[in-house]
């Protein structure tokens, strides 16, 4: 798995949006999906986005990858929630979690992590004057989507992978492995961001905190 990301190189529709506008439908559509509060609305955002699948044209693998996030999603979560508050509860979260997901996964294979830092610079390059570095808060930005994804499709396969030694009702039987797992990512992303020169710029002379 590329610690930088789960981006799939397309030619489709939603591949050749810029990143700037891609990020801000991405801000819209998760705003509106935690608004929501009624089934057949949620339903319908989480139909927008299997639309949105199907425009980009992505492999089936990557979108087996979401498709098996999201039903392990409907077990663990639902589940909970059936129990706890019961159906119509549980189906409200479950749609949510689901269509807000499927949104950042499918932003993610249809965006490189550079074009969304250059978007974010561009977006707030005139905040440099009051010393804000756009570049970073734009790798900011687009690590955290991309983190969001990893880690999901990161639970997905450790959850398959614990039903199928038959331990899915244990705990520790997913929480070991992902921690490990989730570990292992943050450690690679580390590598890579610093083989990417990324901390390593030097310091601004009129930042007083860079003076010792």
């Amino acid at each position: 798995m590329n610690p930088l990301g789960l981006h799939s190189p397309g030619t489709s529709p939603l591949h050749r949006l810029p990143a700037g506008p891609k990020l801000l439908c991405l801000m819209v559509f998760v705003t509106v999906v935690v608004i929501l509060g009624t089934v057949p609305w949620l339903a319908g955002a989480c139909a927008v986005a299997a639309a949105g699948y199907v425009v980009a044209r992505l492999p089936w693998l990557r979108v087996w990858q979401v498709l098996r996030l999201l039903l392990v999603l409907a077990v663990l979560v639902g589940g909970l929630q059936l129990w706890l508050v019961g159906p119509e509860p549980a189906a409200v979260t479950v749609l949510r979690l689901a269509a807000a997901l499927a949104a950042a996964n499918l932003f993610t294979f249809t965006t490189r992590v550079d074009a969304v830092v250059a978007a974010v610079e561009r977006g707030l390059g005139p905040l440099r004057r009051v010393g804000v570095r756009p570049e970073q808060l734009g790798l900011l930005v687009g690590l955290t989507v991309q983190a969001v994804a990893t880690l999901a499709a990161l639970a997905g396969s450790v959850r398959e992978a614990a039903v199928a030694r038959g331990a899915g009702r244990s705990p520790t039987a997913f929480a070991v492995p992902f921690v490990v797992r989730t570990l292992r990512y943050a450690d690679e992303l580390g590598e890579a961001l610093a083989a990417r020169g990324v901390g390593d710029e030097p310091d601004d002379p009129r930042d007083p905190g860079a003076r010792r």
